[in-house]
């Protein structure tokens, strides 16, 4: 599910366990849709119903993070679980892509974008 908050397209995942290769790869391909067609260059992907993700998926957010920034689309994740969060710091992914508590943050960190 998406909707725009300001100029920001604001992504919520439904399903509390991304574990499923079909969904993963249904996810990816959607995510990439929207990080073409967000008008303003604005995307967030707030994980906040997320307790369990698989590394697949991981992947898949790295790529996007990839794509985001060769079509120069600000790229920000918020409301990951301490489980979660944990994977990705072991992974450095938090170094690569920018992560807010909540997407209050986010929110107020794209306005200076």
């Amino acid at each position: 599910m998406s909707q725009t908050n300001g100029k920001v397209l604001v992504v919520y995942f439904t399903e509390s366990r991304i574990l499923n290769q079909t969904t993963i790869q249904q996810i990816g391909a959607e995510l990439e849709k929207m990080a073409d067609r967000s008008e303003w260059g604005k995307l967030l992907l707030n994980f906040s119903d997320v307790r369990f993700m698989s590394s697949a998926m991981l992947g898949k957010l790295t790529k996007l993070n990839k794509k985001c920034k060769q079509e120069n689309t600000h790229l920000k994740l918020c409301s990951i679980s301490e489980e979660i969060m944990e994977v990705f710091k072991l992974m450095r992914l938090h170094k690569i892509m920018d992560i807010y508590q909540d997407e209050n943050r986010a929110l107020i960190a794209f306005e200076k974008v």
